[in-house]
């Protein structure tokens, strides 16, 4: 109960609801639109009893981003064999993504009293201390996983993550290299060194970045990354190739957009920065600084009354946000 009584101050700013008291119908359409679900759920129809495929569909639909039906799956699984600490995690784990934190917790402590060796329920459990800055008790999960396995790179991602979060750059630096020695691929790991190698302005960032893009370049993160390096050395031409390399493979990719808009603000290039703009403000109607960029830009080019209207879009969209208010006095002051 140590746990619930650490967090418990701090729950009651998160939803509480259970997500999935019951399995769900072997009717549901959503099983028959995979063709592995599909399978899968033929073989739990013969063999309803098996928790192994309850858990296997449930990891699936995870996987697919059904969460709600993956976490229905994973209790089942946990109902039919009680025995695996495994189940128990699994299901932990994604409560804990979906933050129904209390509920996350009550799972990782089934899991680690039914296994004290669990390294899933751990590491989540350590996460959970992460995100509410309970840094000691953090790091006490990850020890725990660390002298049952010296080699696992998921706890020193962790403990790199903690390093972060206090501003220890040294460690944090150190920590994720350690990750990356014993998992090569490790890209979480990859990444968060390009991402500290970067506001250090060394350019041994855009190795990891390259690296980490090489393992999995459905993720374009990596290239954006290295175009806000570039971006932030002030060339930008060199800015300007990567964000346009990370639209051709991501054309809803926002930041890469706003990030191009500033750079041709930064040229001079006002209309070309106010075609940036506006395509940001399609893809994601409900940012304001892309509607205040948007009306820099029409200030720029004369056309005040589209500014103002940006403006005023902005400040609606968020009502703490100064600067539409401030450029909206300035125009009125103009006038």
């Amino acid at each position: 109960m140590r746990y619930l009584v650490i967090i418990l101050s701090v729950l009651f700013i998160y939803s509480c609801k259970d997500h999935a008291p019951a399995n769900a119908d072997n009717a549901n359409p959503v099983f028959q639109s995979d063709p592995n679900l599909k399978s899968i759920t033929d073989q739990i129809n013969k063999t309803p009893k098996d928790a192994t495929l309850y858990f296997q569909r449930g990891t699936l639909l995870h996987k697919m981003q059904i969460d709600t039906l993956a976490i229905k799956d994973y209790k089942t699984a946990a109902s039919l064999d009680t025995n695996k600490a495994e189940y128990l995690s699994a299901v932990g784990e994604l409560l804990f993504e979906n933050r129904d934190i209390s509920s996350s917790v009550e799972w990782l402590q089934k899991a680690i009293a039914k296994n004290p060796t669990d390294r899933k329920a751990h590491l989540k459990i350590a996460k959970l201390f992460l995100y509410i800055r309970k840094y000691p008790e953090a790091f006490g999960e990850i020890n725990i996983v660390l002298r049952r396995d010296v080699y696992d790179p998921e706890a020193y991602f962790l403990k790199g993550m903690i390093y972060k979060d206090i501003k220890d750059t040294a460690k944090a630096i150190s920590t994720f290299l350690t990750a990356e020695q014993v998992a090569p691929e490790y890209r979480d790991a990859i990444l968060q060194l390009g991402v500290l190698y970067s506001a250090k302005k060394d350019s041994i960032a855009l190795k990891y970045f390259d690296k980490a893009f090489k393992i999995d370049s459905t993720d374009v993160f990596p290239l954006f990354a290295k175009g806000v390096f570039y971006q932030d050395k002030k060339n930008y031409e060199m800015a300007k190739e990567e964000y346009k390399q990370c639209i051709v493979r991501n054309r809803h990719y926002a930041d890469a957009y706003f990030n191009m808009g500033y750079v041709y603000m930064q040229q001079d290039s006002v209309a070309k920065a106010y075609r940036q703009y506006d395509i940001v403000t399609k893809i994601d109607p409900g940012n304001p600084t892309a509607y205040y960029n948007r009306g820099l830009c029409n200030e720029r080019l004369d056309s005040i009354k589209k500014a103002v209207d940006d403006y005023q879009l902005a400040a609606a969209l968020d009502s703490t946000y100064r600067s539409p208010k401030e450029a909206l006095a300035r125009l009125k002051k103009r006038n």
